[in-house]
C-alpha cells in the first residue's frame, strides 16, 4: 500500500521541484476529523522524508490511537501526488501516509482507504471518485457572528445567481484558475442555492487522488479567503435558515485492465431504467444496507444534522437527504443515480467530512453488495419529502440518523464498521464523536438563554 521511491528517482522529482522553485517539502495527512496535519522539510531532506525521517507523537493528534508511552508514527510523503500550492509555490504540498515500525498504520484514514482498495483489486475494480465541492465565502465580525460579506446578495432564492457571482469574482477567479492550472479539470463553477455560497465541479479521478485534491482544496479555499479578509467554511450548516454544505460523493467502479466504467450500460442491459448496470444496483444495496452507519462518516459533526433536515427552519424544502433509500435524478433520495447513469451519488457527505474515511466506508459497503449480489429495491422517485408517515412505512423506506448521537449509535452497531476499520480505529471515531454529542448536548446555547431567561 505504501511505495517508497528509488534514490535515482527521488533526485529526479528534486531536480523538477527545484526547476518549479520549490523550496520546502510540506508532508500531510488528516487526523480523524480530516484536518491535515504535517511536517515541513527542505527540498534537500526530501530523500530523508521519502524514507519515513518525520516522526509523529500519534498522542497529539485527534484518533490515532496512541497512548503517551507508545513509540512515534512516521509519515512517508505520496511522490505521486504532489501539488506546488498555487498561492506559496516555494511549497510542494505532499499528501502523505503513517506507518508504524515500518508497516502502514491502519488508523490513518489514507492508508485505510488504500487498505480497501486492495480489497477491490482482488476482484478487478478500481473505483473513481468525484466529490462537489461546496463552500461558503462568509466575513467574521468581531463578536464570532458570521454575515454575508455582499450587501447585495440577498435574493431569497439566490442559485445561480450572476450578481452576487460577480461580486466575489476576485476570490472565486483565484480558486479557478488554481484548479484549472493544477490539472483537475475545473468545468464548472457558480453560486449555489444559499447566499455567499459557491460551488466547484472538476472532473472525478481515483478515489485517493480525489480525496487528496478535496482535502487541499478546503486548504486553498481558506487561504484565499484570508487574503480578502474573509472566512471559507464548510461547516455543514452555519446558518439555520439557508442551504447546508454538501459535498457529495459520485462514485463508480471501473475495471482494472482496461478502464471502463463498469456501472456504465446500455438501456437493455439495465433492470431500472436508470442508465445503470446490475453491479451498480448491487453497489448501491450495499450503501443502504449499511446507510445509517455510514452517515456517521459522511455526516460528522453536530452541525451536520442541522442540514439533514426536510425543510427545519428555511421557507422551502433543504435538498438534503433525510431517507435511506435511492432513485433516479430524485434529489429526496440519499442515493441517486443522475441523468445519464454511470455513477450513483451519495448525498448525505458534507463539508466536513473525512473523504478518506468516508470513501473507504462506502467502498467496502459497495464490494458488499457486490459479493452478496444485494437488491437495493424499486428507484423511489416521488417527492420523499411530502410522503405521510403510512406512505413511507408501506414502501419500506427508512429515516437516516437525525442526530449525531443517532449515527454514532448505528455506527457502533452495525459489525461491518469493526470489519473495515478494524477495533482500534472504530473505537477511537466513537470516542471523539460521543464527547463532542456530550459537549453539545451540555452546552447552554443563545437560544435556550433567550428562551427561558425571562420566561421562567
Amino acid at each position: 500500500m505504501i511505495e517508497y521511491k528509488s534514490d535515482e528517482q527521488i533526485k529526479t522529482i528534486q531536480a523538477e521541484l527545484k526547476s518549479k522553485g520549490v523550496k520546502y517539502c510540506m508532508g500531510t495527512y488528516v487526523d480523524i476529523h480530516g484536518i491535515p496535519k504535517g511536517k515541513v522539510v527542505p527540498l534537500s531532506h526530501l530523500a530523508h522524508m521519502a524514507h519515513g525521517s518525520e516522526l509523529y507523537t500519534g498522542y497529539a493528534l485527534d484518533g490515532l490511537g496512541q497512548a503517551p508511552n507508545d513509540d512515534e508514527i512516521a509519515s512517508v510523503p505520496d511522490l505521486d501526488h504532489i501539488i506546488q500550492m498555487p498561492w506559496q509555490p516555494e511549497i510542494a504540498w505532499m499528501p502523505a501516509d503513517n506507518t508504524l515500525y515500518g508497516e502502514p498504520y491502519l488508523l490513518s484514514t489514507r492508508v485505510l482507504l488504500k487498505s480497501v482498495l486492495e480489497d477491490a483489486k482482488k476482484l478487478g475494480y478500481g473505483m473513481n471518485l468525484g466529490i462537489e465541492a461546496e463552500v461558503y465565502l462568509l466575513k467574521k465580525n468581531a463578536d464570532g457572528t458570521l454575515v454575508i460579506p455582499d450587501p447585495d446578495d440577498k435574493l431569497k432564492k439566490p442559485c445561480y445567481d450572476t450578481r452576487a457571482f460577480l461580486s466575489n469574482f476576485k476570490w472565486l477567479d483565484k480558486m479557478a484558475t488554481s484548479i484549472d492550472d493544477l490539472g483537475w479539470g475545473l468545468y464548472s463553477f457558480d453560486h449555489e442555492d444559499a447566499n455567499g455560497q459557491f460551488e466547484f465541479d472538476f472532473n472525478y479521478a481515483d478515489a485517493v487522488t480525489s480525496c487528496d485534491r478535496f482535502t487541499f482544496l478546503k486548504m486553498m479555499a481558506k487561504e484565499y479567503a484570508k487574503q480578502e479578509d474573509l472566512l471559507a467554511t464548510f461547516m455543514p450548516k452555519p446558518f439555520s435558515n439557508k442551504t447546508g454544505t454538501g459535498a457529495h460523493f459520485n462514485m463508480s467502479l471501473y475495471d482494472l485492465e482496461t478502464g471502463e466504467n463498469l456501472f456504465q450500460c446500455t438501456p437493455e442491459e439495465d433492470p431500472h431504467g436508470l442508465g445503470l448496470t446490475q453491479l451498480g444496483y448491487h453497489f448501491i444495496a450495499g450503501i443502504l444496507k449499511h446507510g445509517p452507519a455510514l452517515c456517521a462518516a459522511f455526516a460528522p459533526t453536530v452541525n451536520s444534522y442541522k442540514r439533514l433536515v426536510r425543510q427545519g427552519d428555511m421557507p422551502y424544502f433543504t435538498w438534503a437527504p433525510v431517507f435511506n433509500s435511492f432513485g433516479s435524478n430524485n434529489r429526496t433520495n440519499s442515493v441517486r443515480v443522475p441523468m445519464g447513469g454511470g455513477r450513483c451519488e451519495s448525498r448525505n457527505a458534507d463539508g466536513a467530512v473525512n473523504p478518506y474515511l468516508a470513501a473507504a466506508l462506502a467502498l467496502a459497503a459497495g464490494l458488499e453488495g457486490i459479493r452478496e449480489a444485494l437488491d437495493p429495491g424499486k428507484p423511489q422517485e416521488r417527492n420523499l419529502y411530502e410522503l405521510t408517515e403510512t406512505e413511507r412505512e408501506e414502501l419500506g423506506i427508512g429515516f437516516l440518523p437525525r442526530t449525531l448521537d443517532e449515527a454514532i449509535q448505528a455506527f457502533e452497531d452495525d459489525p461491518f464498521v469493526e470489519q473495515v476499520l478494524g477495533k482500534a480505529l472504530k473505537n477511537e471515531f466513537i470516542r471523539y464523536k460521543r464527547a463532542e454529542w456530550n459537549e453539545y448536548h451540555t452546552a447552554v446555547s443563545t437560544w435556550e438563554i433567550e428562551r427561558y431567561s425571562h420566561l421562567f
